[in-house]
């Protein structure tokens, strides 16, 4: 049985975004791209790029789940208000699909590539360029991480892990009953 797995890093300024074919337990290389937001002024507009990005991939390659890079817990709350927005778009376009989402936190993707949780982007990516035969890895490493998240989800299907899975809508409000205003 084949199936596509596409993997998001959501940001403001990039999102990054990998995707791979499962076939026979076996992993291979589909696509390693980004989107570049920082020349869109409002940040409006940056999400409604977002959102329009995901469903034209969804709608190009079918994917049968997407897994999604959770945003991490930082300093700057308005920097990680601005990420959440990202993330909850790009799941939004997911769910209106309804294609299964998987939520990694980042720790958890980068200790399922590479075996340590606080490794760096590069050796995620160098990691990823080896398990999928990459011939070069792009200037910037947030497609990388988008394809880390692809990744990590493959290796952990049908494993019990700490994640938020959401089938559609109806689940994502059942799972979060304070969200539905």
């Amino acid at each position: 049985m084949e199936q596509i797995i596409l993997g998001i890093d959501p940001g403001t300024t990039v999102m990054g975004f990998g995707l791979i074919k499962v076939e026979k337990k076996k992993m291979q290389f589909l696509l390693l791209d980004e989107l570049l937001l920082h020349k869109y002024d409002s940040h409006e507009l940056k999400l409604k790029k977002i959102f329009e990005k995901t469903l034209s991939i969804i709608d190009t390659y079918h994917p049968d789940e997407l897994a999604i890079e959770a945003p991490f817990f930082g300093k700057n709350v308005q920097s990680m208000l601005k990420l959440g927005r990202a993330q909850g778009v790009a799941m939004a376009a997911g769910l209106y699909r309804e294609i299964p989402i998987t939520e990694y936190s980042p720790k958890k993707i980068k200790q399922s590539i590479t075996g340590n949780g606080n490794a760096s982007k590069e050796q995620v990516a160098g990691m990823l360029k080896n398990l999928l035969g990459l011939k070069e890895l792009p200037k910037r490493l947030d497609s990388t991480d988008g394809l880390a998240a692809a990744v990590c989800h493959f290796f952990n299907s049908g494993n019990e892990v700490q994640t938020k899975s959401y089938s559609g809508w109806g689940s994502f409000l059942k799972e979060n009953p304070d969200r539905k205003r």
